[in-house]
Parts: C-alpha cells; sequence; structure tokens
C-alpha cells in the first residue's frame, strides 16, 4: 500500500515516479557504498537509511540529523553532520540528469 503523497505524485506526474524507479548507472563512490553498479534513486536512499540505522548514526537527542562516519562522509560531501530532511537531495546530487 502506497502512502497517500506517493498515490498523489503518480497520478499528477507519473515521470516524477519514473525518476525514482529507474535504474542508472552510479559514480564509483557511490557504488563503493551501495555496491551496486546500477541502482535506483529510491533503492539508493534506502541503503543509505538502512545504512544509518544499522549503524546508529542518528543524533540520540535529534533524530533528524545524522553524524556522519567516514564512508558516509564520501557520499554526503564530506559533511560531519546532515539533516535527514537534506538527504535525499545529497544523495539526489550523484546521479545523472536528463534523459538516460
Amino acid at each position: 500500500m502506497l502512502p497517500q503523497q506517493m498515490k498523489k505524485a503518480i497520478t499528477e506526474n507519473p515521470k516524477k515516479l519514473a525518476n525514482l524507479i529507474d535504474l542508472v548507472n552510479l559514480p564509483s563512490t557511490l557504488r563503493e557504498f551501495v555496491g551496486q553498479s546500477q541502482i535506483s534513486r529510491l533503492g539508493c536512499f534506502m541503503r543509505v537509511w538502512s545504512y544509518i540505522k544499522t549503524n546508529n548514526l542518528q543524533d540520540p537527542k535529534n533524530k533528524n540529523i545524522v553524524n556522519c562516519d567516514e564512508k558516509l562522509k564520501g557520499i554526503l560531501l564530506g559533511k560531519p553532520q546532515v539533516d535527514l530532511a537534506e538527504l535525499p537531495a545529497l544523495i539526489k546530487l550523484h546521479f545523472p540528469k536528463g534523459p538516460k
């Protein structure tokens, strides 16, 4: 079952969904982190989120902040801390723009 916002995005703009789920070739930095040469933007975000949760990188006092370790800094522009709201935008920077 899809969240209401996702359903709305699919019906209003199917291209937006395609950009999230289409497989793309990854640059080397992201390829090493994810462990695959191709993945969707959504799949990549899920891998990064899983890594954050597995390694307890969320700030214990403010769960909206991620304390980056060296591996995560490598894909998030070297930032020591990242707000969860900016995480998708930072991941998106690694993906090619325009048609494949």
